[in-house]
């Protein structure tokens, strides 16, 4: 394939020599693609899931059965982006030597292999893959996700409890959100 500076050239929104698979907490925020609203709606502050929005929010759920260091805080699937807290734990034990048994993720449509991540990319990347997978299976062939996601490194108890009230007063702002497709420009 040539080159293409368009394509290939993209700036990373990662901080430059961080490591992302270090023990911490991690704000992410993963839409669909074009802000499109195929997670459902919201009326009255309360988010009206459809079955695409039903299953992203059983994947998420479902995030740390396949990822043993993975714990997850806050989250709200919203009708275009999921925003969640992931924290990624020191694995201990002697579990984490032993062979890896195949285990799935998702619905039992969706055959996913246990993965250990490598970083908070590696569970971004698999649970985009399973919400994606369902849709393709279920005949929802319109589903897409945007490109990458956009995290945040917390820092602090503060930062938490501040990210925390941002998830959970989310679906009350929508018509304020700036992922709301009837804000932008």
């Amino acid at each position: 394939m040539k080159h293409n500076p368009t394509k290939h050239d993209r700036r990373s929104i990662r901080l430059k020599n961080y490591n992302y698979s270090q023990k911490g907490a991690y704000f992410v925020t993963i839409c669909t693609y074009n802000k499109r609203c195929l997670f459902g709606g919201v009326v009255d502050g309360n988010v009206l899931l459809s079955s695409i929005g039903g299953v992203a929010k059983q994947s998420w759920l479902e995030i740390p059965r396949h990822f043993p260091n993975v714990q997850l805080d806050e989250y709200v699937v919203m009708p275009n982006h999921v925003h969640g807290i992931i924290i990624l734990a020191n694995r201990v034990g002697a579990q984490n030597f032993e062979p890896l048994r195949k285990k799935y993720f998702g619905s039992s449509k969706n055959k996913y292999q246990h993965i250990i991540p490598k970083s908070i990319s590696s569970i971004i990347r698999a649970y985009k893959s399973v919400v994606t997978h369902w849709c393709k299976n279920d005949d929802y062939t319109h589903f897409k996700w945007q490109r990458n996601y956009y995290e945040h490194i917390i820092r602090n108890e503060e930062d938490l409890n501040e990210i925390r009230g941002y998830i959970i007063n989310n679906p009350l702002k929508w018509e304020l959100d700036e992922e709301n497709p009837e804000n932008c420009p």
